[in-house]
């Protein structure tokens, strides 16, 4: 049994069969094929968050894999309240093959796991985001057909899932990623160190910036997210007022190669992180890595419950 709870839980050569299973499920869905590699499998969905892309992706991923998909809302359950994380995990894994939870904290999915009789896979966590960074690569890799040697340059709040998780995925393919995120706002020091380390093998790099001119410059993706992310409520004010300098517009984005790739998770705040030029632009490919959020889980799936 494995878990995928870090971008890190998978190897470089893991993913490349998943790249090119997951471009074979996404032609044949898209030519009307079906199949059955799940048959009888149930994935249990546990939502701690609100969702759009993960809901829809594992459970339209198991239904057009065979399988079924049960969603449990926050209401549901009350993790941790109700009933605890631990007994969740074993009631769930005594009926479910497979257990995909979205949580607000990262020792929550990690709870879930070390009490999983079945594998556990992170919907996101506040630590990282690996489901939505593995389509991300997937989406790079369809388009380019390489990671290794790419520079990509991440713009705005530095210490959120998805940063993380693009950290440690461009030490694993040898990657250089760039950030430009204002002081305070910067990558766990934890995480920066784990990617450094795995750039030490793979030959890739991390830098740490606060000026996003000079991150894009020459990048081949320039990649954004919400400066608000979920829990961060509280401080929406100050945040977009602190943030301003660092919106991907049409003058930043021409700083990078003329090829270069807009890249966001969504939702997006058009106005906020990105202006409307720049998300509707033809560099954007923010539907396209969308859409292969369905067929990358399928792959997952397929790798993690088919046995």
């Amino acid at each position: 049994m494995k878990h995928f709870l870090s971008i890190t839980d998978m190897s470089k050569n893991e993913m490349q069969v998943l790249f090119k299973t997951a471009a074979r499920i996404k032609k044949e869905t898209r030519a009307g094929k079906s199949r059955s590699d799940l048959m009888g499998k149930t994935l249990v969905m546990i939502f701690e968050k609100p969702s759009l892309r993960t809901h829809l992706s594992f459970e339209i991923g198991m239904t057009q894999l065979g399988g079924h998909g049960v969603y449990l809302a926050p209401t549901d359950i009350g993790l941790g309240v109700r009933e605890s994380v631990s007994d969740v995990a074993k009631v769930v894994s005594r009926m479910g093959d497979g257990l995909m939870a979205r949580v607000f904290a990262h020792r929550t999915i990690c709870e879930l796991a070390a009490n999983s009789r079945v594998p556990v896979i992170n919907g996101l966590s506040d630590w990282e985001h690996p489901c939505q960074i593995l389509a991300d690569l997937f989406t790079i890799w369809e388009i380019k057909r390489e990671l290794k040697g790419l520079k990509l340059a991440f713009i705005g709040d530095g210490e959120n899932n998805v940063a993380h998780s693009l950290c440690l995925a461009a030490g694993l393919w040898g990657m250089h990623l760039v950030t430009a995120c204002p002081v305070g706002f910067w990558m766990k020091e934890e995480v920066v160190g784990l990617g450094a380390s795995l750039c030490k093998k793979s030959g890739g790099s991390i830098t740490q910036l606060s000026d996003p001119d000079a991150a894009v410059n020459k990048a081949d993706i320039v990649y954004t997210d919400t400066w608000v992310s979920m829990g961060d409520e509280s401080e929406k004010a100050k945040r977009l007022n602190f943030f301003k300098p660092y919106q991907v517009t049409t003058k930043l984005i021409q700083q990078a190669k003329p090829n270069a790739l807009f890249m966001h998770d969504l939702p997006a705040y058009r106005g906020n992180e990105v202006t409307s030029e720049v998300i509707d632009g033809v560099q954007s490919i923010v539907f396209q890595q969308a859409e292969n959020r369905l067929h990358i889980q399928k792959a997952l799936l397929v790798h993690l419950l088919k046995h």
